[in-house]
């Protein structure tokens, strides 16, 4: 999957013929029906992405070979991909999620914070969700340029300038 990007997510069925709710990560979100051919995570091709309706928080879509309620129920909860090829260059400021999963978490005098687990966009602002040796809870990052100075994709590392007390450690 390395070759290709996270670009969204169906929510299920919309209606009883076929339509799919469709929740867009692409900066334009309209541009998501751009980059077809669009991937499930078990390789199942959609050729074909048209916009029917601007829903909250997404679109109504149709995809080729959903065609009843049924097969669009099947869908629930299932992410999208494009080919990495066929996205936009990003400016340097800017990574796409599936870049940063993975990336060992330092802080700025070079030791180990964490990984990054996941990438959470709640509305104010995107949070890196971090994986802490010896912690069951993740922390929960703010992903701005205070707290995350560099991110080097080359290293797979990210340097962070955490809040205070946001990684102090829960045993003394």
């Amino acid at each position: 999957m390395t070759d290709r990007v996270i670009v969204g997510s169906l929510g299920g069925s919309f209606g009883v013929h076929g339509e799919l709710r469709l929740k867009s990560f692409c900066a334009d979100p309209a541009a998501i029906a751009d980059y077809t051919p669009l991937y499930t995570e078990d390789g199942r091709a959609f050729a074909q992405v048209i916009l029917t309706g601007q829903l909250k928080n997404g679109f109504s879509v149709r995809l080729d070979g959903v065609v009843t309620k049924e097969d669009a129920d099947a869908l629930r909860n299932v992410s999208l991909y494009a080919e990495r090829a066929v996205m936009p260059a990003l400016p340097d400021d800017e990574y796409y999620y599936a870049d940063l999963i993975g990336l060992t978490v330092l802080d700025t005098g070079g030791a180990t914070l964490g990984t990054v687990k996941n990438v959470m966009d709640h509305g104010a602002g995107d949070l890196l969700e971090v994986i802490v040796p010896g912690q069951s809870d993740t922390i929960l990052l703010p992903f701005t340029q205070a707290a995350v100075p560099t991110v080097d994709l080359g290293t797979k590392r990210i340097i962070a300038n955490p809040p205070d007390g946001l990684f102090a450690s829960h045993d003394g």
